[in-house]
């Protein structure tokens, strides 16, 4: 057997593998003694079948199975073996094929080849860094966020916004009279918080236990099915018959009533004893703001660091012919006709990966089974923390943190996360940072 490889320009290449009967003759042999040990034929015995009936039977289809897998095994061995930075999948050549009658075989295999690149990470690089000020307003609507949230429901003498108001809905004749024979709930619910027309939601504003409002559920919820039928109590078949006025007479208003400022929230809202009065209350909701806050900030930086690092690649070259090939193989949805235009969204992310393969290499960066477990602790705890502080003792996020990562798809996240983020806290390290804070509103307007 012969390989040989030659470098067709910088990212292209061409593999050549040529293959004489000696270097397959001696599998053929073995492939056809195991047929002939494990299937009978006609007048003879499993394992005592003649090689020459094999050989007339079986020959061609083993001989061009060992030479396909010959060939196949010699192209990865050699990209193995030589180390070459391939991308996408070698294309066989369309002159390949295998010949009746031929003894001696030559395939060749355009390869695409990484480019060498040489990311640029150092002082002398500038990389905006943005901070988001977090303002007094900010801190008070929190705080007012999580007293509703640690709230508790109870009896309210008028309505407001997110009040349940708990009642008796009449149907209605067109003329405004109770309807006989009409629709009655007498249990009814409503939440006008929810509802989609604005205009339905007025008409219960400012309302008082024994008050009657008139108003219309097709038009409070734009005639949702589910809604209505759960709203009056009857099958959704039937809805459509009752589009028209309804009465709510209101029984009772339950109202969410903030939770007092006493130790019991001050545990609650930011951790046990962490505040003792509403002064140090503030300060511990502004850190946690800024610890939130902090996310939205690296986020930002990892758009603007990836925007300097490729700007500072320019146009990379790629073996596109060769990646165009692969990605219609993994993707059914590519195709000939489409590629080029798909391809052009697609580029930019694999020059990306490319860049985050040398800036790894060039700064030794691994990741650790720690740095995935903080990732799954991660998880865990914006997962849990919608149930309040108290669910976020370190037991219970260790606990979950080792359930979650014995799925092997979260492992493989957590894996993609945890290399992500160090690769943008070495590129963070070794430039300048251009430091700037911003109010929340001018941080959005980056994103315009």
């Amino acid at each position: 057997m012969n390989v040989e490889f030659k470098k067709l320009d910088n990212v292209n290449g061409e593999l050549t593998i040529t293959l004489e009967e000696k270097d397959y003759a001696d599998k053929v042999k073995k492939q056809l003694k195991e047929i002939g040990k494990n299937r009978p034929e006609p007048g003879f015995r499993a394992g005592h079948v003649p090689m020459g009936l094999l050989e007339k039977k079986y020959g061609t289809a083993v001989k061009y199975d060992v030479v396909n897998r010959e060939i196949v095994d010699s192209v990865y061995n050699y990209i193995r073996d030589n180390k070459l930075r391939v991308l996408g999948q070698p294309v066989p050549d369309k002159e390949n094929e295998l010949k009746d009658g031929e003894t001696e075989f030559t395939f060749k295999f355009k390869v695409g080849l990484a480019p060498e690149l040489d990311v640029k990470i150092g002082k002398d690089v500038k990389i905006p860094y943005y901070t988001i000020a977090v303002t007094d307003e900010m801190v008070d609507q929190e705080i007012t966020a999580l007293r509703k949230r640690f709230g508790v429901q109870g009896p309210g003498e008028e309505t407001e916004p997110d009040a349940v108001i708990k009642g008796v809905i009449s149907e209605l004749n067109p003329d405004g009279s109770v309807k006989e024979d009409g629709i009655v709930v007498d249990n009814g619910i409503l939440a006008p918080i929810h509802f989609t027309s604005e205009e339905q939601k007025k008409l219960f504003e400012g309302k008082h236990p024994g008050d009657v409002v008139v108003f219309n559920p097709a038009a409070s919820c734009n005639s949702n099915v589910t809604e209505m039928s759960s709203m009056l109590n009857i099958d959704k078949s039937d809805v459509e018959n009752h589009k028209g006025d309804f009465n709510f007479e209101i029984k009772e208003i339950i109202v969410l009533k903030p939770a007092d400022l006493d130790q019991e929230f001050f545990d609650n809202a930011v951790g046990k004893d962490k505040a003792h009065n509403e002064e140090e209350l503030k300060a511990a909701v502004k850190d946690l703001i800024k610890d939130q806050l902090k996310a939205e900030s690296d986020f930002r930086f990892s758009i603007d660091a990836r925007n300097v690092v490729e700007k500072s690649l320019g146009n990379v070259e790629l073996p596109e012919e060769v990646l165009k090939h692969f990605l219609m193989q993994q993707n059914e949805q590519l195709t000939a006709e489409n590629i080029d235009e798909e391809f052009v969204k697609i580029r930019p992310q694999l020059v990306w990966d490319l860049a985050k393969d040398d800036i790894v290499a060039k700064f030794n960066i691994e990741v650790s089974n720690d740095d995935l477990m903080n990732e799954a602790r991660i998880a865990v705890y914006r997962q849990l923390s919608q149930y309040g502080p108290a669910s976020l003792t370190e037991g219970i996020i260790e606990h979950y943190a080792q359930e979650v990562m014995k799925d092997q798809k979260n492992h493989d996240t957590f894996e993609r996360n945890a290399l992500n983020k160090k690769i943008f806290e070495t590129i963070k390290e070794n430039v300048t940072l251009d430091n700037k804070e911003l109010s929340i509103d001018d941080f959005r307007k980056l994103y315009a």
